[in-house]
């Protein structure tokens, strides 16, 4: 069994009033979780990566329900996203690793949750940043989502760490006046629409 031995965590919120035009009625607010935690697999290639998920599954929990209770509760919360970093002698593939512990902890807490958990994955070093990709919980089409909240930490991840985060939003973006599918035309039976 693998060792993600758990460095430290994080926790970021914003309540974005405007965005040049107005002061909207309801701030929008963006929320992420950060770990940094050791990677078992830096410096060598394990051919078997997949089992490790689920050692990682209780963090990806741990995380989501940090951020629920950051945000209030899960009313409201109709954005998410994913995003994974992997320090010196890491793998890119090792970041992929946060996909189903990340994604499944997020929708099995949120319920409804459909469309697919939008994900960033990258290799860099201490103090790198990474955007994680944000969109609606259940239609990837609903354009007013589309948004991405970039995170970092300056001591991470160092050699031998991973760097995971989870997002989560309540809103569309501030003064979001694109079109297409809005939320509240949102059907939520495949994911897209």
């Amino acid at each position: 069994m693998p060792d993600f031995r758990l460095r430290k965590t994080m926790l970021f919120i914003e309540d974005i009033h405007h965005d040049g035009g107005p002061v909207a009625e309801h701030p929008r607010q963006r929320a992420a979780m950060l770990a940094l935690v050791s990677n078992p697999f830096a410096g060598r290639h394990e051919g078997d990566l997949q089992s490790a998920m689920d050692d990682l599954k209780p963090l990806g929990l741990m995380m989501t329900d940090r951020l629920i209770a950051a945000l209030g509760g899960i009313d409201g919360i109709d954005g998410y996203g994913k995003a994974g970093l992997a320090g010196e002698g890491g793998e890119l593939e090792h970041t992929a690793l946060w996909h189903v512990p990340g994604g499944y902890a997020m929708r099995a807490r949120l319920g409804e949750a459909r469309a697919i958990v939008p994900s960033a994955m990258k290799v860099g070093g201490m103090g790198c940043r990474i955007d994680i990709p944000l969109g609606h919980i259940n239609a990837a089409y609903v354009r007013s989502h589309f948004d991405a909240m970039e995170v970092g930490v300056p001591d991470g991840p160092k050699a031998g760490e991973l760097l995971f985060a989870l997002a989560m939003t309540k809103g569309p973006r501030i003064h979001s006046r694109m079109g297409g599918l809005e939320s509240w035309q949102v059907k939520g039976e495949d994911g897209l629409r």
